[in-house]
């Protein structure tokens, strides 16, 4: 499948900033199942500084921006082509040795219901008790946008029953870890749901490692495993460390946030 993306995030300000730095995670992963046909990623008068990758295997940018301002947008357009792995993240290059990711974070901190969750859903083998975990969690966590926020935790929202991708994918991270499976949260692109559905909106979902098969990714707000329709961006612990423009400004007052995000198919 080969996709357009446009996906547009503005900073406004209510008092003008003086500058600010950004680390931008928004360049797609380079393994098997995607390949960049073209990418740009531009931030309004801004400029690019150095980039690297990191041991996880994604791609980071540094920009900056000098001088008043009171509003900043951050713009990505380009083209995807992607194919069905399975899910499984097949020719992926990291460093990062996959126990590291058996670590809890905040969000993704064990309480007594997320360890009774996930009891007893152990499998003849990794990969089986990864979908197991994964198939419970879409059956505990309803899709309910609305309800939940950023900074909703694993445990927050299970006790809550609903939420969005961010907190299905906390819920299961946790999930796998208490089985002592490495587990990661993911940022891309979907587009579409399960169902068919358009989805112009940015998407997370869980990466496992269940041992022969290394990492494989998990939706469990759609219930099925990534394929073509998903554009892989980068990892993280958590949703705040895998996410894809974080930033610090000099200057103060509130800041309010807009984003639009566009995947469109487009003719092979």
């Amino acid at each position: 499948m080969k996709l357009q993306i446009v996906h547009e995030t503005t900073y406004r300000y209510q008092a003008p900033i003086l500058g600010l730095v950004q680390s931008l995670r928004l360049t797609p992963s380079v393994f098997e199942g995607q390949r960049v046909a073209s990418w740009d990623i531009s931030v309004s008068d801004g400029q690019r500084g150095a980039g690297f990758r990191d041991g996880a295997g994604d791609w980071i940018e540094a920009w900056t921006m000098r001088g008043a301002c009171e509003e900043v947008t951050v713009s990505v357009l380009g083209q995807v082509e992607t194919r069905d792995t399975a899910g499984v993240l097949r020719g992926h290059r990291e460093i990062i040795n996959p126990l590291v990711y058996l670590r809890s974070t905040a969000p993704t901190t064990p309480d007594d219901a997320l360890r009774d969750l996930a009891a007893g859903k152990g499998g003849t083998d990794g990969t089986d008790t990864a979908h197991r975990l994964a198939e419970t969690v879409g059956q505990a966590i309803a899709f309910l946008p609305g309800v939940t926020e950023t900074t909703t935790t694993a445990a927050q929202a299970l006790a809550l029953g609903s939420g969005v991708c961010q907190d299905h994918a906390h819920v299961l991270i946790t999930c796998a870890r208490l089985s002592g499976l490495p587990a990661r949260y993911v940022s891309g692109y979907l587009h579409s749901t399960i169902d068919g559905e358009p989805h112009d909106a940015a998407h997370a979902w869980a990466e496992i490692h269940t041992g022969t098969l290394g990492w494989v990714g998990f939706d469990s707000a759609n219930r099925c495993c990534p394929d073509d329709r998903y554009v892989r961006l980068g990892s993280g612990f958590d949703a705040a460390d895998a996410a894809p423009v974080v930033g610090v400004t000099l200057g103060r007052g509130a800041e309010s946030l807009d984003v639009r995000v566009q995947v469109q198919e487009m003719d092979q």
